[in-house]
């Protein structure tokens, strides 16, 4: 069995990951899901912007553990939880790298959110 590769974000590929201003929330079938302060917009290459949030900001109770796992060259092995209350839809809709590679170690203990498996993310400027 050969190894997993393991890239390193570069000018080819970058990544950045910057404290995102804003209050973040996601909803779904009228709960919040999760509602922070301290998300991390992760940037990848040309992919649009991924909110982070950390785990202590999410309703862990409204998720439930799936079996699915991936894996990202440039992040390392992904976890996945489904949101029953969204049904088949939510199925797998939550996001985490719970031992990132260094270059990316600040999403440790931080979820993402589908857009289209949740109903809403929103970015709340307040003040």
């Amino acid at each position: 069995m050969t190894a997993k590769p393991i890239k390193i974000p570069g000018p080819d590929h970058p990544i950045v990951i910057q404290p995102n201003p804003a209050r973040v929330v996601v909803t779904i079938a009228g709960r919040v899901v999760a509602d922070t302060t301290k998300a991390l917009a992760l940037r990848e290459a040309s992919y649009p912007a991924v909110q982070y949030i950390p785990r202590k900001d999410v309703d862990m109770a409204l998720l439930e553990r799936t079996d699915r796992a991936t894996y990202c060259p440039y992040k390392g092995e992904c976890a996945y939880y489904s949101i029953p209350l969204g049904g088949e839809r939510s199925a797998n809709a939550v996001w985490t790298y719970e031992s990132p590679f260094a270059p990316v170690a600040e999403i440790k203990d931080h979820l993402a959110f589908y857009p289209d498996r949740v109903d809403a993310i929103e970015e709340r400027r307040e003040g």
